[in-house]
């Protein structure tokens, strides 16, 4: 009876203490289940929203007339939707009637070579690439363009523009500055210069 009694009071002890285990694992696996959660709603921030700034992209590089009306570099707003692979960038177009229009780019971060063409001579290619944490994009562009050559007017020339924007996503998700280099034979030397967009709403 005796024996009987301390071996029914070592199985209590054993299953009271496996399920003191059991509840101190399953708090664990809770709280850092949350904090996870926490840390990945922290950087869940993308580049998707209406975004303002105060002058173009290409207005800082004073590189404004090597693209077409319509392109995105030289708009003062933008209107971005991000997706897996690939995001959308909206802009109001400002040619004449068309106040409602907007032209839109899209750049996928497959890194291969996407190309848009506007005809005569005029275009650019460029590659896109999104880093890892997706808080970082890089965008290599070469403009091309036809200019009149300085002896005759009416003979033209094929002109190169080879830009690198680098766009960074802030932690709070409410600003994106673009780091941007342009290099060209139409300019003496390189040129760099930033350029901050914020989160309009």
């Amino acid at each position: 009876m005796i024996a009987s009694s301390i071996l029914k009071r070592k199985k209590m002890k054993n299953k009271k203490t496996v399920f003191s285990c059991l509840i101190i694992l399953l708090t664990g696996v809770i709280y850092f289940g949350v904090q996870a959660q926490q840390k990945n709603g922290t950087h869940h921030a993308n580049f998707s929203g209406e975004w303002k700034s105060k002058e173009s992209i290409s207005m800082g590089g004073n590189i404004v007339c090597t693209y077409d009306e319509g392109d995105r570099m030289l708009s003062k707003t933008m209107k971005i939707a991000e997706q897996a692979d690939f995001l959308t960038i909206g802009v109001p177009n400002p040619a004449p009637g068309a106040s409602l229009a907007t032209s839109q780019e899209k750049l996928a971060f497959d890194g291969k070579e996407s190309q848009i063409n506007h005809g005569r001579g005029r275009g650019k290619k460029f590659t896109v690439k999104l880093s890892a944490d997706r808080q970082t994009m890089t965008v290599n562009s070469i403009v091309y363009l036809m200019l009149a050559t300085p002896s005759n007017i009416n003979a033209q020339k094929q002109a190169f523009v080879y830009v690198t924007e680098v766009w960074k996503l802030s932690n709070d998700g409410k600003s994106i500055s673009v780091q941007a280099n342009a290099k060209s034979t139409l300019f003496s030397s390189e040129r760099s210069w930033k350029t901050v967009f914020d989160k309009a709403g």
